[in-house]
Protein backbone atom coordinates (compact mmCIF):
# COMPACT_ATOMS: atom_id res chain seq x y z
CA UNK A 1 0.00 0.00 0.00
CA UNK A 2 1.15 3.51 -1.14
CA UNK A 3 -0.18 7.20 0.30
CA UNK A 4 -0.26 9.12 -1.95
CA UNK A 5 -0.38 13.09 -2.16
CA UNK A 6 -1.43 13.86 -5.49
CA UNK A 7 -0.99 17.50 -6.78
CA UNK A 8 -2.82 18.86 -3.93
CA UNK A 9 -3.34 22.50 -3.91
CA UNK A 10 -5.53 24.26 -0.97
CA UNK A 11 -5.93 28.72 -0.35
CA UNK A 12 -7.03 30.10 2.33
CA UNK A 13 -8.33 33.73 0.40
CA UNK A 14 -5.83 35.28 -1.59
CA UNK A 15 -2.80 33.23 0.13
CA UNK A 16 -1.91 29.43 -1.44
CA UNK A 17 -1.06 26.90 1.65
CA UNK A 18 -0.44 24.14 -0.82
CA UNK A 19 0.81 24.74 -4.18
CA UNK A 20 0.29 21.66 -6.21
CA UNK A 21 2.10 20.01 -3.69
CA UNK A 22 2.62 16.02 -4.68
CA UNK A 23 4.33 13.11 -2.56
CA UNK A 24 4.51 9.26 -1.76
CA UNK A 25 5.00 7.71 0.61
CA UNK A 26 5.74 3.79 0.19
CA UNK A 27 3.84 1.71 3.30
CA UNK A 28 5.99 0.59 6.23
CA UNK A 29 8.42 3.51 5.58
CA UNK A 30 9.09 6.01 8.44
CA UNK A 31 8.58 9.55 6.16
CA UNK A 32 9.86 12.66 7.49
CA UNK A 33 8.04 16.23 6.38
CA UNK A 34 10.40 18.63 6.93
CA UNK A 35 9.77 22.59 6.52
CA UNK A 36 10.16 25.60 8.76
CA UNK A 37 6.88 26.75 10.16
CA UNK A 38 3.89 27.77 8.13
CA UNK A 39 5.68 25.87 5.22
CA UNK A 40 2.38 23.68 5.04
CA UNK A 41 3.21 20.42 6.87
CA UNK A 42 -0.39 20.78 9.26
CA UNK A 43 -2.44 22.12 6.77
CA UNK A 44 -1.10 18.45 4.58
CA UNK A 45 -2.11 16.50 6.77
CA UNK A 46 -5.59 18.15 7.97
CA UNK A 47 -6.32 17.62 4.16
CA UNK A 48 -5.09 13.52 4.72
CA UNK A 49 -7.70 13.32 7.65
CA UNK A 50 -10.44 14.82 5.93
CA UNK A 51 -10.20 17.76 8.58
CA UNK A 52 -9.63 20.32 5.63
CA UNK A 53 -10.89 20.07 1.83
CA UNK A 54 -8.30 20.20 -0.73
CA UNK A 55 -9.42 22.95 -3.45
CA UNK A 56 -7.39 20.28 -6.40
CA UNK A 57 -6.51 16.96 -6.10
CA UNK A 58 -6.57 14.14 -3.80
CA UNK A 59 -5.31 11.97 -1.18
CA UNK A 60 -5.02 8.15 -1.71
CA UNK A 61 -4.30 5.04 0.43
CA UNK A 62 -3.76 1.82 -1.81
CA UNK A 63 -5.44 3.57 -4.66
CA UNK A 64 -8.61 4.62 -2.22
CA UNK A 65 -9.55 8.52 -1.79
CA UNK A 66 -8.52 9.36 1.62
CA UNK A 67 -12.15 10.46 2.81
CA UNK A 68 -13.33 6.33 1.85
CA UNK A 69 -11.38 4.45 4.24
CA UNK A 70 -11.98 3.97 7.45
CA UNK A 71 -11.12 6.36 9.78
CA UNK A 72 -9.32 3.62 12.02
CA UNK A 73 -6.96 3.67 9.36
CA UNK A 74 -5.03 6.86 10.36
CA UNK A 75 -3.37 7.57 13.45
CA UNK A 76 -2.90 11.84 14.45
CA UNK A 77 -0.60 13.36 16.68
CA UNK A 78 -1.63 17.14 16.62
CA UNK A 79 0.73 19.86 16.98
CA UNK A 80 -1.90 21.69 19.79
CA UNK A 81 -2.48 18.53 22.24
CA UNK A 82 -6.07 17.80 22.73
CA UNK A 83 -6.08 15.92 26.35
CA UNK A 84 -9.13 16.80 28.22
CA UNK A 85 -7.20 18.54 31.07
CA UNK A 86 -9.84 17.46 34.07
CA UNK A 87 -9.97 13.58 33.11
CA UNK A 88 -7.91 11.03 33.95
CA UNK A 89 -5.41 9.67 32.20
CA UNK A 90 -6.09 6.31 31.96
CA UNK A 91 -9.52 6.59 31.72
CA UNK A 92 -9.35 8.97 28.80
CA UNK A 93 -7.16 6.85 26.89
CA UNK A 94 -9.60 4.13 27.08
CA UNK A 95 -12.39 6.44 25.97
CA UNK A 96 -10.34 7.43 22.84
CA UNK A 97 -10.03 4.22 21.99
CA UNK A 98 -13.10 3.73 22.12
CA UNK A 99 -14.15 5.57 19.48
CA UNK A 100 -12.05 3.41 17.19
CA UNK A 101 -14.42 0.34 18.49
CA UNK A 102 -10.98 -1.03 20.18
CA UNK A 103 -12.76 -2.96 23.31
CA UNK A 104 -12.41 -1.45 27.19
CA UNK A 105 -10.30 -4.66 28.08
CA UNK A 106 -7.85 -4.44 25.89
CA UNK A 107 -7.52 -0.36 25.08
CA UNK A 108 -7.19 -0.49 29.24
CA UNK A 109 -4.49 -3.30 28.80
CA UNK A 110 -2.56 -1.73 26.04
CA UNK A 111 -3.00 1.87 27.41
CA UNK A 112 -1.05 0.57 30.75
CA UNK A 113 1.58 -0.99 28.74
CA UNK A 114 2.34 1.99 27.10
CA UNK A 115 2.41 4.09 30.40
CA UNK A 116 4.72 1.54 31.71
CA UNK A 117 7.20 1.79 28.43
CA UNK A 118 7.16 5.54 28.71
CA UNK A 119 7.69 5.63 32.37
CA UNK A 120 4.54 7.44 33.20
CA UNK A 121 2.63 4.61 34.87
CA UNK A 122 2.23 6.23 38.29
CA UNK A 123 0.08 8.75 36.26
CA UNK A 124 -2.38 6.48 35.09
CA UNK A 125 -4.80 8.45 37.83
CA UNK A 126 -3.82 11.78 37.71
CA UNK A 127 -5.84 14.25 36.11
CA UNK A 128 -4.22 15.25 32.46
CA UNK A 129 -3.43 19.02 34.04
CA UNK A 130 -1.41 17.62 36.64
CA UNK A 131 1.36 16.44 34.43
CA UNK A 132 4.26 18.04 33.00
CA UNK A 133 4.03 19.53 28.95
CA UNK A 134 6.12 16.31 27.82
CA UNK A 135 4.45 13.63 29.92
CA UNK A 136 1.05 15.34 28.54
CA UNK A 137 3.03 14.65 24.85
CA UNK A 138 3.29 11.21 25.98
CA UNK A 139 0.30 10.61 26.81
CA UNK A 140 -1.37 12.07 23.51
CA UNK A 141 1.08 9.83 21.51
CA UNK A 142 -0.21 7.03 23.56
CA UNK A 143 -3.66 8.03 22.47
CA UNK A 144 -2.98 8.42 18.60
CA UNK A 145 -1.65 4.83 18.33
CA UNK A 146 -4.04 2.93 20.98
CA UNK A 147 -6.23 1.73 18.43
CA UNK A 148 -3.78 0.18 15.97
CA UNK A 149 -3.54 2.25 12.78
CA UNK A 150 -2.08 1.56 9.57
CA UNK A 151 -0.63 4.99 9.19
CA UNK A 152 0.38 7.47 11.58
CA UNK A 153 0.81 11.30 10.70
CA UNK A 154 3.04 12.78 13.80
CA UNK A 155 2.71 16.86 13.94
CA UNK A 156 5.96 18.01 15.29
CA UNK A 157 5.65 15.19 17.67
CA UNK A 158 9.62 16.02 19.57
CA UNK A 159 8.73 19.42 20.07
CA UNK A 160 9.47 20.24 23.98
CA UNK A 161 10.50 16.96 24.99
CA UNK A 162 14.20 16.41 26.98
CA UNK A 163 17.07 14.17 25.87
CA UNK A 164 15.58 11.29 27.69
CA UNK A 165 12.05 11.43 26.72
CA UNK A 166 13.34 12.23 22.98
CA UNK A 167 15.22 8.80 23.12
CA UNK A 168 11.69 7.12 24.23
CA UNK A 169 9.81 8.81 21.65
CA UNK A 170 12.39 7.83 19.05
CA UNK A 171 12.38 4.37 19.87
CA UNK A 172 8.32 3.64 19.87
CA UNK A 173 8.64 4.89 16.47
CA UNK A 174 11.28 2.64 15.84
CA UNK A 175 8.98 -0.83 17.02
CA UNK A 176 6.17 0.42 15.26
CA UNK A 177 7.91 0.63 12.35
CA UNK A 178 9.13 -3.03 12.42
CA UNK A 179 5.49 -3.80 13.30
CA UNK A 180 4.51 -2.23 9.69
CA UNK A 181 3.52 0.86 10.30
CA UNK A 182 3.61 3.70 7.89
CA UNK A 183 5.01 6.94 9.77
CA UNK A 184 4.69 10.47 8.63
CA UNK A 185 5.95 12.29 11.24
CA UNK A 186 6.79 16.65 10.57
CA UNK A 187 9.39 18.33 12.23
CA UNK A 188 11.80 21.33 11.73
CA UNK A 189 14.21 19.19 14.19
CA UNK A 190 16.56 18.24 11.79
CA UNK A 191 19.19 15.59 14.21
CA UNK A 192 15.21 13.68 15.13
CA UNK A 193 14.90 13.46 11.23
CA UNK A 194 18.24 12.36 10.38
CA UNK A 195 18.18 9.57 12.82
CA UNK A 196 14.67 7.95 11.92
CA UNK A 197 13.76 8.93 8.46
CA UNK A 198 14.40 6.46 5.51
CA UNK A 199 12.71 9.13 2.93
CA UNK A 200 11.12 12.54 3.82
CA UNK A 201 10.68 15.71 1.69
CA UNK A 202 11.46 19.44 2.04
CA UNK A 203 8.31 21.40 2.02
CA UNK A 204 8.26 25.16 1.55
CA UNK A 205 5.41 27.91 0.98
CA UNK A 206 3.44 24.93 -0.08
CA UNK A 207 5.65 23.10 -2.54
CA UNK A 208 8.06 20.12 -2.69
CA UNK A 209 11.63 21.30 -3.16
CA UNK A 210 13.42 18.10 -2.76
CA UNK A 211 12.44 14.59 -1.83
CA UNK A 212 13.88 11.42 -1.90
CA UNK A 213 15.99 9.20 0.69
CA UNK A 214 18.75 10.86 3.00
CA UNK A 215 21.23 9.08 1.50
CA UNK A 216 20.26 9.98 -2.34
CA UNK A 217 19.80 13.30 -1.19
CA UNK A 218 23.28 13.72 0.55
CA UNK A 219 24.70 12.60 -3.08
CA UNK A 220 22.98 15.23 -4.45
CA UNK A 221 23.84 17.77 -2.64
CA UNK A 222 26.36 20.83 -3.44
CA UNK A 223 26.14 21.84 0.10
CA UNK A 224 29.92 21.94 1.49
CA UNK A 225 30.86 21.21 5.25
CA UNK A 226 34.53 20.60 6.75
CA UNK A 227 35.58 19.72 9.82
CA UNK A 228 38.35 21.63 10.96
CA UNK A 229 40.29 21.22 14.51
CA UNK A 230 43.28 23.74 16.05
CA UNK A 231 45.95 23.13 18.35
CA UNK A 232 44.78 25.00 21.50
CA UNK A 233 41.31 25.78 20.55
CA UNK A 234 38.17 23.77 19.44
CA UNK A 235 35.71 26.81 18.77
CA UNK A 236 38.16 30.29 18.22
CA UNK A 237 35.43 33.31 17.71
CA UNK A 238 36.86 34.13 14.91
CA UNK A 239 35.44 30.92 12.76
CA UNK A 240 32.31 33.16 12.62
CA UNK A 241 33.56 35.40 11.03
CA UNK A 242 35.36 33.79 7.88
CA UNK A 243 34.02 34.37 4.72
CA UNK A 244 32.28 31.47 3.36
CA UNK A 245 30.80 30.42 6.69
CA UNK A 246 26.81 29.60 6.88
CA UNK A 247 27.26 27.74 10.48
CA UNK A 248 29.13 26.31 12.61
CA UNK A 249 28.65 23.43 15.11
CA UNK A 250 30.95 22.22 17.94
CA UNK A 251 32.01 18.92 18.00
CA UNK A 252 34.33 16.32 20.19
CA UNK A 253 37.87 18.31 19.66
CA UNK A 254 36.64 19.60 16.31
CA UNK A 255 34.58 22.17 14.68
CA UNK A 256 31.92 21.64 11.94
CA UNK A 257 31.64 24.41 9.25
CA UNK A 258 28.62 24.86 6.48
CA UNK A 259 29.96 26.37 3.60
CA UNK A 260 28.16 28.86 1.59
CA UNK A 261 26.98 28.09 -1.78
CA UNK A 262 30.75 28.47 -4.19
CA UNK A 263 33.08 28.59 -1.45
CA UNK A 264 35.36 25.87 -1.75
CA UNK A 265 37.13 23.88 1.61
CA UNK A 266 40.60 25.20 0.68
CA UNK A 267 39.33 28.61 0.37
CA UNK A 268 38.34 27.89 4.68
CA UNK A 269 41.83 26.40 5.23
CA UNK A 270 43.82 29.16 3.40
CA UNK A 271 41.82 32.04 5.85
CA UNK A 272 42.68 29.66 8.61
CA UNK A 273 46.00 29.60 8.05
CA UNK A 274 46.79 32.89 7.19
CA UNK A 275 45.33 33.66 10.57
CA UNK A 276 48.30 31.71 12.17
CA UNK A 277 46.13 28.59 13.10
CA UNK A 278 47.76 25.36 13.75
CA UNK A 279 45.89 23.28 12.00
CA UNK A 280 45.63 19.65 13.15
CA UNK A 281 42.48 18.21 11.48
CA UNK A 282 40.84 18.92 7.73
CA UNK A 283 38.47 17.25 6.31
CA UNK A 284 35.27 17.49 4.03
CA UNK A 285 32.62 15.36 5.49
CA UNK A 286 29.09 14.63 4.22
CA UNK A 287 26.36 18.02 4.28
CA UNK A 288 24.32 17.31 7.49
CA UNK A 289 20.12 17.40 6.80
CA UNK A 290 20.58 20.69 8.32
CA UNK A 291 22.91 21.78 5.50
CA UNK A 292 20.63 20.14 3.01
CA UNK A 293 17.63 22.15 4.10
CA UNK A 294 19.23 25.68 4.02
CA UNK A 295 20.14 24.32 0.18
CA UNK A 296 16.99 24.13 -0.85
CA UNK A 297 15.09 26.77 1.35
CA UNK A 298 17.69 29.92 2.03
CA UNK A 299 16.71 29.50 5.85
CA UNK A 300 17.15 27.47 8.95
CA UNK A 301 13.81 25.42 9.69
CA UNK A 302 13.30 27.40 12.62
CA UNK A 303 13.16 30.91 10.95
CA UNK A 304 9.33 30.58 10.01
CA UNK A 305 7.16 32.56 7.15
CA UNK A 306 4.10 33.78 7.49
CA UNK A 307 2.16 31.96 4.83
CA UNK A 308 0.06 28.92 6.06
CA UNK A 309 -3.24 30.02 8.08
CA UNK A 310 -3.94 26.86 8.91
CA UNK A 311 -0.40 25.99 10.24
CA UNK A 312 -0.41 28.99 12.32
CA UNK A 313 -3.65 28.39 14.08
Amino acid sequence: MTLLIDHVTKRFGSTVALDDLTLTVPRGRIFGFLGANGAGKTTTMRICLGILKADEGEVLWDGTPATEIPRRTWGYLPEERGLYPRMGVLDQLVYFASLYGVPAKRARDDARRWLNRFRISDYADRRAEELSKGNQQKVQFIAAILHGPDVLLMDEPFTGLDPLNLVLLREAFVELHDAGRTIVFSTHQMEAAEALCESLAIVDRGRVVASGTLAALKRGSRARTVRLSIEGETMPGWLGSLAGVAAIRPGAGFAELELQAGIEPRDILAAALARGALVTRFELTEPSLEAIFIEHVGRPAEEGISLDQADAA
